[in-house]
């Protein structure tokens, strides 16, 4: 079993998943778009994301651009939880998710013996960044 995260984006899934790549050393794969897709999709999306995957060392995102009638509404329910072993290369990673976001928690050293920190980044989505100490 593999249970993964799929993130909706309402026409910035591509520019997202750039900046998530740079993060995470990571690849975009298997690119679909709506042009080939029978849905009653406005013309002007049809060059969005019907489909995407994010993969790289130790992460796998699929994501999409929701049809233009579809609401999205950013909320806390969920938060995708990285857990890391290399202090400074946390420290970085939380850096590069908040840049340009919303710090939640400051990446500091937590009474359950790790480095952690929680950020909302400018896509709208929540990271939380765990490492042992």
């Amino acid at each position: 079993m593999n249970v993964q995260a799929y993130l909706a984006f309402s026409g910035d899934c591509l520019k997202a998943l750039n900046f998530y790549a740079d993060c995470f050393d990571a690849e975009i794969v298997n690119k679909q778009t709506y042009e080939e897709s029978k849905m009653d999709i406005p013309e002007s999306y049809r060059h969005q994301l019907q489909h995407a995957e994010l993969k790289g060392k130790g992460i796998k995102l699929m994501a999409y651009d929701a049809a233009p009638d579809t609401p999205l509404n950013n909320g806390n329910k969920i938060h995708m939880a990285i857990d890391m072993d290399q202090r400074e290369k946390a420290k970085e990673l939380f850096r590069k998710l908040s840049d340009g976001g919303q710090v939640n928690h400051n990446f500091v050293e937590k009474e359950w013996g790790a480095m952690y920190g929680r950020c909302t980044d400018k896509f709208g989505i929540h990271w939380m960044v765990n490492c042992d100490l």
